[in-house]
């Protein structure tokens, strides 16, 4: 039996397409991991864990991602926007945050399923958030992808 070996993706063979993907009346954490997959490249069988494989991610509709239970009031948010002062510390609710920024919940949870390392803010620079149904992609011809 001949000796086969492991495929490793190269930069030249990487292909990147564009995705649109519609969270309106979605669930927050299911369409969170399923655009991370598209992401990182895990859906293509030429997938490599320390290569950025994965594609271009257009959200839209994001002001309209839902949660389950009684984490509209329950889920907080947190960021330092003066680091090392003290008191600096702001934190909101997932309904305020909705209402003022509904992209940042999306970066949020993308983000976090993502690895924390240089290849991972290398893959959230393919991600694009866009509160309402319009975005200026359509150039790039992306492929409507319906969540599960």
């Amino acid at each position: 039996m001949p000796h086969q070996r492991t495929y490793s993706a190269k930069a030249g063979d990487i292909k990147r397409e564009w995705h649109v993907i519609d969270v309106s009346g979605k669930i927050l954490g299911r369409a969170a991991t399923q655009i991370a997959t598209l992401l990182k490249g895990k859906h293509k069988p030429m997938y490599t864990p320390s290569m950025d494989t994965g594609d271009h991610v257009v959200v839209i509709n994001a002001e309209k991602v839902k949660v389950t239970g009684n984490k509209a009031n329950q889920k907080m948010y947190y960021r330092q926007p003066r680091a090392g002062f003290p008191g600096a510390l702001k934190s909101s609710n997932y309904e305020t945050l909705q209402r003022r920024h509904p992209e940042d919940i999306i970066l949020h949870a993308v983000g976090r399923m993502l690895p924390r390392n240089a290849l991972g803010r290398q893959m959230m620079t393919k991600l694009r958030v866009y509160a309402g149904d319009k975005h200026p992609h359509v150039a790039q011809k992306p492929v409507a992808k319906p969540l599960a």
